[in-house]
């Protein structure tokens, strides 16, 4: 018996019960998706007049485990700066229960082909655009040095530790630690603005005209420039080829420049250092996302992350092959690391 989705039908039905006739309220409601997190999606169809139906999404989110007022404050914000995010029709922080307008099924992710990236890239560019522009009243929670640390400890923990069993010498503890400092400094002298969190093309919806939705947003915080536009162009579900991701982070850099509340942080920035910053930003990234998959598998029994966890170390041999400062990270990736995870999955051809 699943008591929470049934406790959530009840809640819908109440909540619709005051605008619909009570025979015509949904019965069920039909799974929509689950995700990283406690949230699981469900669809609520019900009919308005003689044979029109609509639908809204009804949110299970446990209170205990998931911040539903930041949800729903940063969606209210994000709105007003002109993103496209799901409105919030009704909550219930105490059962942590919420009904959202329904931006439909359709993810960027399974569109991205070779013939039709650049558009949806743009258009994703555009939207990240308002996103950055998101301006609170009561301010994010920073992205600091103590949020970037405990991210990149999930490889170490999770990662190497957990999923790859490997033993760690104090050598390669210290040499582990003074790569993550590197990174964290990196990360905190860019320009600070709004930040999705996780801008990436399994949290893009691609709705009629060419307008793109955005979810899973309730994370925001005020950090690094670079962060989003990483999570798009280094996706850690797709991947394309190096020279096309830096023509297209130099893309977004000029719409940046050409933007009124951006122009001036990055007035004496080139392109050499913001691609230095893209580079090291993604690899403090993608050391965070392949611990995470490898949690999500060991902590939560969400085994299916697994598969992306090549590609996103193979993301991290490229972004620390040129760095001084990342030199022995990228040896004991190659020699150690990428070894481990071949034969941990052999079925992948991300280091193909």
């Amino acid at each position: 018996m699943d008591h929470r989705r049934d406790e959530l039908t009840l809640w819908v039905q109440g909540c619709l019960g005051r605008k619909v006739a009570k025979e015509k309220l949904p019965q069920t409601l039909d799974v929509v998706s689950g995700d990283a997190s406690f949230r699981r999606y469900f669809r609520a169809r019900f009919e308005i007049a003689e044979g029109l139906f609509t639908s809204l999404i009804a949110v299970d989110a446990p209170p205990e485990k998931e911040n539903n007022p930041a949800f729903v404050e940063i969606a209210k914000v994000m709105d007003a700066f002109g993103v496209n995010v799901p409105e919030v029709f009704e909550v219930d922080y105490d059962r942590g229960f919420m009904l959202l307008s329904d931006l439909g099924d359709q993810l960027m992710l399974p569109l991205l082909k070779a013939d039709t990236v650049d558009k949806y890239y743009q258009l994703a560019m555009d939207t990240l655009l308002a996103v950055q522009r998101s301006s609170f009243e009561e301010s994010l929670p920073e992205y600091d040095e103590a949020l970037l640390q405990s991210e990149m400890a999930l490889f170490s923990d999770w990662l190497l530790l957990r999923h790859l069993g490997l033993v760690l010498t104090d050598a390669d503890r210290e040499m582990l630690k003074k790569a993550f400092v590197f990174l964290a400094d990196q990360a905190l002298s860019q320009p600070q603005v709004t930040v999705h969190r996780d801008f990436h093309s399994r949290n893009l919806m691609c709705l009629p005209g060419d307008e793109i939705g955005v979810i899973d947003f309730q994370d925001a915080v005020h950090g690094p420039i670079t962060y989003d536009i990483v999570s798009l162009l280094k996706d850690c579900y797709c991947q394309w080829p190096q020279q096309q991701v830096e023509k297209w982070a130099l893309t977004f850099l000029s719409l940046l420049r050409n933007s009124p509340e951006h122009d001036q942080a990055l007035k004496s920035v080139d392109d050499k250092q913001y691609l230095q910053w893209f580079s090291t930003m993604a690899a403090q990234r993608h050391l965070k996302a392949a611990g995470i998959f490898a949690r999500l598998c060991h902590r939560d029994g969400k085994a299916g992350y697994l598969a992306d966890i090549p590609r996103t170390v193979s993301y991290l041999v490229e972004e620390t092959r040129l760095s001084p400062e990342l030199f022995d990270l990228h040896t004991m990736l190659v020699e150690i690391i990428v070894p481990a995870i071949k034969h941990k999955h052999p079925e992948s051809e991300a280091f193909a």
